[in-house]
């Protein structure tokens, strides 16, 4: 069991604009940062970090926490699992044995992240020991790669036979963790399983923040009969259309340079990062996704592709080059003399040489499209000229922002005025009808994944008692946006002291909350007030979850319509001005809310009542229909009787607060 002082050691050490910053391009902003949510799609961003909390928020989707939840989020891994990844990378050391319950899923992810951990520590041992490993020392020689670029790239090598499995078995490692992490499979004869590596030079590939989460080998025998390369399986630490290869080596190299080089192959990476250009990262063979492309987002905007020139890496560069446009990225693109990949021109040219060639040749992708065509000679003719350049509009189409595809067709006007004689009208009224072909296409597509959906509800439609089981059921209750005024409840509980608890807790009760982890909080306070603890945000911020994540929600609040006016109109405006009213305004939905779930509820049991239990039924429903009457018809003010305080000194944040009493002069006269 890990302490709560140790817990606390790391969450004071684990700065949460560094560990967000791995997966977010944050942005300063106030007296927080501000980038794209990686929950959710967007393109304006509502994520924020508040590192004075340590807590992160986004406005879109409503996910919130703190720094140990946004690490479990992402790498999909239970708490124990989180202290000891930040311990790691923090220095600090904790006590391994832990007795924390998680669910099964979890488990098996920590399975077989430990699983791929300890692959990759054996293939390097292999690799770096074993005879049979000399073919691979000697390739890895002749490419001229150091012993300490295999340790840095944790490169190894995995036996003929099945080396891995036997190693792990001897460790205590289950079968069950080797087969979902993909090293070993299962016998075609039944009788038992074999190493999914065999006698390859092995590339281990990890996630942005350095987990080991798969593996691709390369054959050394150039003249057997096999896939140059194979990788690891689709498993659920891995999803290949959103990793890609080395972007944990260059993630702050793409932030220094502002600008991410992609290139094909690994060993690409590996030479470019040895000759010095460490912004550079590797689709790894496989096309380009918007899912990769989302990854690379988080550290710069700017992507220099450099593909081979063969038909099918020019293929795959207009075609990744449309995804990344599709996620608003600025992308230039680069051929290197024939005969060149990367590996070779790095080595042959050096560092210098490569950044020269690179300013001089990188071109946004209309100008290369247009160079493209030229040298294909496919501008001579008439036909040929108008193909391309609506293949270019196309490709601008698909940018998302108004201004952005502006200026690239006026850029395009410029580029094929010597072809074209004409103004930039044309090039304008052509987007217009392939922008509104794509919105048709798009509309087609909603109504028909719509259709789809609703057809798959309705075939699979829960009982009324049932709850989601699946995790993508429970992550969707879950992040559901939490009722505004019930968390204004908890905020002014937290806020203004004893006093406040008091009249909250005579007006309303835990049965009165919809969310289930609010009324969790909501009953929590209670009882630390009923005891006489400390009831404080510091206090709540260092609990188990929920209340870092509620906290984040509670908290970290955007600008009301109310502030915004008063700053335009230069007066002053405070949230808490009255903070009674405050609470009276939050407790009125609360309660109408509360009388109208009883009232649907009471209606669907009494079809089934007996007789006698039919009349009780009616008898409630008449009453909480008359409550709910009421309190719509009743202000907020008058719906609840005063507090037996009038001026609470212990209201803190409210220095101006004064308590009029409804019957004072003053407002009658108003």
């Amino acid at each position: 069991m890990i302490s709560d002082d140790k817990k606390e050691e790391i969450r004071a050490a684990a700065d949460i604009v560094d560990v967000v910053g791995d997966y977010v391009k944050l942005k300063k902003s106030g007296g927080g940062f501000v980038g794209l949510c990686p929950f959710h799609d967007e393109n304006t961003p509502s994520f924020h970090v508040t590192p004075r909390l340590g807590i992160y928020k986004c406005f879109g989707c409503g996910e919130s926490g703190d720094v140990f939840n946004f690490v479990m989020e992402m790498e999909g891994i239970g708490f124990p699992e989180t202290l000891r990844t930040l311990a790691e990378r923090y220095g600090i050391d904790i006590p391994e044995d832990h007795s924390e319950e998680d669910s099964q899923e979890t488990k098996k992810r920590e399975g077989v992240l430990h699983a791929l951990k300890f692959a990759g520590l054996f293939y390097h041992r292999q690799l770096l020991e074993s005879p049979e490993a000399e073919k691979a020392r000697s390739y890895l020689d002749g490419r001229g790669y150091p012993m300490k670029i295999w340790k840095n790239f944790g490169l190894g090598y995995a036996p003929s036979g099945s080396a891995l499995l036997k190693e792990a078995q001897k460790e205590g490692i289950e079968e069950e963790y080797l087969l979902e992490a993909d090293l070993i499979k299962p016998s075609n004869r039944g009788d038992g399983y074999f190493d999914s590596f065999r006698d390859r030079l092995m590339f281990p590939i990890f996630n942005p923040s350095g987990k080991l989460i798969a593996f691709a080998g390369r054959i050394l025998n150039e003249n057997k009969k096999t896939a140059k390369y194979i990788n690891s399986s689709q498993t659920i630490v891995y999803n290949k259309s959103e990793v890609v290869y080395g972007v944990n080596f260059a993630r702050n190299d793409i932030r220094k340079e502002e600008e991410v080089i992609l290139v094909e192959g690994y060993t690409d990476v590996i030479t470019m990062h040895q000759k010095g250009i460490k912004n550079v990262v590797a689709s790894s063979g496989t096309s380009l996704t918007s899912g990769q492309i989302k990854i690379l987002q988080r550290y710069g905007n700017r992507i220099v592709m450099i593909y081979d020139a063969d038909n099918a890496g020019q293929t795959a560069m207009e075609r990744g080059m449309n995804i990344a446009l599709e996620q608003g990225m600025e992308v230039k693109l680069m051929e290197l003399p024939e005969g060149e990949d990367p590996d070779s021109f790095v080595k042959q040219y050096g560092k210098e040489s490569f950044n020269d060639f690179k300013k001089e040749h990188a071109e946004d992708f209309i100008t290369f499209t247009i160079h493209k065509a030229e040298n294909a000679g496919r501008m001579e003719s008439p036909g040929d000229r108008s193909s391309v350049i609506k293949q270019i509009l196309d490709s601008i189409a698909r940018i998302p922002e108004e201004l952005d595809r502006q200026v690239y067709v006026q850029h395009l006007h410029q580029k094929t005025q010597v072809y074209r004689k004409g103004s930039d009208r044309e090039l304008f009224q052509q987007l217009d009808l392939i922008l509104s072909e794509r919105q048709k296409q798009q509309r087609f597509e909603k109504r028909r994944e719509d259709f789809s959906r609703q057809r798959n509800a309705e075939s699979s439609v829960p009982m009324q008692d049932e709850q989601p089981s699946h995790p993508a059921d429970q992550k969707e209750v879950r992040t559901r946006k939490r009722p505004h005024y019930e968390l204004e409840i908890i905020r002014l509980l937290l806020q203004f002291g004893e006093n406040m608890r008091r009249f909250i807790g005579h007006n309303i009760g835990e049965d009165h909350f919809e969310d289930e982890q609010v009324r969790t909080f909501f009953s929590d306070i209670m009882k630390r007030h009923v005891d006489g603890e400390d009831i404080s945000v510091d206090h709540y911020m260092n609990r188990e979850s929920p209340y870092p994540a509620l906290l984040g929600d509670i908290l970290v609040d955007r600008h009301t319509i109310s502030e915004k006016f008063a700053k335009r109109t230069g007066s002053e405006f405070k949230k808490d001005k009255n903070p009674i009213l405050s609470a009276k305004s939050a407790m009125k939905p609360l309660r109408l809310y509360y009388c109208e779930r009883r009232k649907e509820e009471i209606s669907r049991k009494i079809a089934n009542a007996s007789t006698e239990e039919k009349e009780k039924m009616m008898s409630m429903l008449s009453k909480l229909q008359k409550e709910i009457t009421r309190i719509k018809k009743t202000t907020a003010d008058d719906l609840f009787d005063n507090p037996d305080f009038l001026n609470d000194e212990k209201m803190k944040g409210s220095e101006t607060f004064e308590y009029k009493m409804k019957n004072s002069i003053e407002r009658n006269s108003g």
